[in-house]
């Protein structure tokens, strides 16, 4: 019984990190990387998300509380899960590795990024570009987000590897390797559009 409710809880983990909150964090990037276009453009795109029909309840069940089950089911995963790769130093082993420690990482950027947006939205600032260009003035909030961000999206990238194997539709070795080719595209190529949205800021 408690075999099944293991297995359960770790599937529903493994799909809600990329239905919806993965979704989201690709959405989040999009949207950020209108600060390339300029104040005007990135302003515009927020305020377009701000005035969503029901942003309030697909803030809360469709964003926060699934994001709030993976991080605490995955902060049980990263701390009891058996690392091995100072015995066996293969390229999956490094890669599960990593998948805990970014987790942990992603979940205090992201913590601390909607403390600094949403709750100062909630307590009255208005999230616009001058907000993201103040926060991003400082080096280390600098330096913050783009580690922050960095390790949200490697999260983000080998988990959709993860998940395709926990879910079936990768069981054949060839099928894995090219899913970690495609993963591995997938995490160079929001951490461009990521990194220049910070950079557009400052």
């Amino acid at each position: 019984m408690a075999g099944n409710r293991e297995f359960f809880y770790r599937r529903l983990h493994s799909l809600l990190g990329v239905i919806p909150v993965g979704l989201f964090i690709v959405q989040h990037l999009v949207i950020n990387h209108f600060a390339t276009g300029g104040e005007e453009s990135f302003n515009k795109a927020a305020g377009f998300m701000e005035n969503l029909p029901f942003r309030t309840f697909l803030e809360v069940f469709i964003i926060f509380l699934p994001l709030l089950f993976h991080a605490i089911y995955g902060l049980y995963i990263a701390f009891t899960a058996k690392n091995n790769v100072s015995r066996f130093g293969f390229f999956r082993n490094w890669m599960f590795m990593l998948q805990r420690i970014t987790g942990v990482i992603t979940l205090i950027f992201v913590s601390w990024h909607v403390w600094q947006t949403r709750i100062q939205a909630a307590l009255g600032e208005e999230v616009n570009f001058d907000m993201m260009a103040s926060i991003l003035s400082n080096p280390f909030m600098f330096w913050f987000y783009i580690a922050g961000v960095i390790s949200t999206i490697f999260h983000f990238s080998n988990g959709l590897w993860s998940f395709c194997v926990s879910w079936g539709i990768t069981l054949s070795p060839r099928s894995q390797v090219i899913s970690t080719y495609v993963t591995i595209a997938i995490f160079i190529a929001l951490s461009i559009v990521g990194i220049r949205a910070i950079t557009a800021f400052i």
